[in-house]
């Protein structure tokens, strides 16, 4: 019989030493959040873990642990029968549940009797999340970013996505957020992460870069959507160097509307996320929008949007909040083609290696 305990510090610097991730909870609790690559073998599913709670709070506690491990046996030996009766003797896996509990216990306990080398995360999850937590401030100091700022529409994503595309190191938060960062970012059909996943995925992308090269970021604002950037990310980035990224209205507009074709396929869903910004902008102008859009004039009202919303309330907020937004170097592509960007994103590399 092999199994280990393993603290969660040391646990999050060891996670490529094991073959599997193996997350005993609940399908509701790993969809919140989980360990980067972990599996979920529930020993208790959504539905039984809230009938034996419940057990256990109207009954009494003995009564709900011989139910709940008539349960669990089952579901383990069910994992078992899936997943491991290929799996060969030196397999390693880290098993984990909410607090290193019974449900992992268990399945711990019994895949080391097989034979398996089992590692048992103390603590389970929630001691992991506070150890990533203090991660992402080890972390973040340790690294150099490089801000990318620049208007709406100037095509920020698109230099990013080409410079990782070449080789650079980059964290696109719109996309771990699943959302544009904007009154209009929400992406119909794809949901954000919960807040705690949404952590987890920052510090699983932070970890993986060198801290000998810059990583390139967006100039986000505190928050993406619904979710929170840790603070210590925040303060970096708005103290960090930055590149303006420029492009001429009418290039910003074409690639609005191009990467935003979603929201002018489905123009009732457009006016109302435009409803939204009444209190700023007063029910008049907004009317007027929706009247536009209506008509199928979108790129009008996506040029009044730039002009009269987004580009006032950007320029305050660059040079209100990154301390080196003046000095910013201006960098523009030949259009907003994703062409122009990847040439772009050559010239910006080969100049932060001179």
């Amino acid at each position: 019989m092999s199994l280990t305990p393993i603290n969660a510090a040391a646990a999050i610097m060891q996670l490529t030493d094991f073959d599997t991730i193996i997350d005993a909870r609940s399908e509701d609790e790993f969809a919140l959040d989980h360990l980067p690559l972990s599996v979920n073998w529930p020993t208790l599913n959504n539905q039984e873990r809230q009938s034996i709670g419940t057990l256990y709070k109207q009954v009494n506690p003995f009564e709900a642990r011989k139910r709940g491990a008539v349960i669990a046996a089952r579901n383990i030996a069910a994992h078992i029968e899936r997943e491991l009766i290929h799996q060969p003797k030196d397999w390693k896996p880290l098993v984990y549940c909410w607090r290193g509990g019974q449900r992992s216990g268990a399945l711990a306990l019994i895949l080391s009797q097989i034979g398996f080398r089992v590692t048992l995360l103390e603590g389970g999850y929630k001691a992991f999340r506070a150890a990533m937590m203090q991660d992402i401030e080890r972390i973040v100091p340790s690294l150099r970013f490089q801000v990318i700022c620049g208007p709406t529409g100037s095509g920020k994503t698109r230099l990013l996505q080409a410079l990782a595309t070449q080789g650079a190191q980059v964290m696109d938060l719109e996309a771990l957020a699943n959302h544009r960062s904007s009154v209009l970012g929400a992406i119909p059909g794809l949901p954000q992460p919960s807040q705690k996943h949404f952590d987890t995925l920052i510090w699983d992308s932070l970890r993986h870069f060198d801290a000998g090269k810059v990583v390139y970021v967006e100039s986000e604002s505190k928050k993406v959507g619904n979710v929170t950037l840790p603070i210590t990310l925040v303060n970096a980035m708005r103290q960090s160097p930055c590149l303006n990224l420029q492009l001429p209205d009418t290039e910003r507009v074409a690639l609005l509307m191009e990467d935003y074709d979603y929201l002018l396929k489905d123009v009732a869903y457009f006016c109302d996320r435009l409803a939204a910004l009444s209190v700023l902008r007063g029910h008049t102008v907004i009317e007027r929008w929706q009247t536009q859009a209506r008509s199928g004039d979108f790129a009008a009202v996506v040029q009044n949007l730039l002009s009269s919303h987004y580009d006032p309330a950007y320029l305050q907020s660059m040079k209100r909040n990154f301390s080196q937004f003046d000095d910013a170097r201006i960098i523009a592509p030949n259009d907003h083609s994703m062409q122009a960007m990847g040439d772009l994103a050559a010239q910006v590399a080969q100049a932060q290696q001179t």
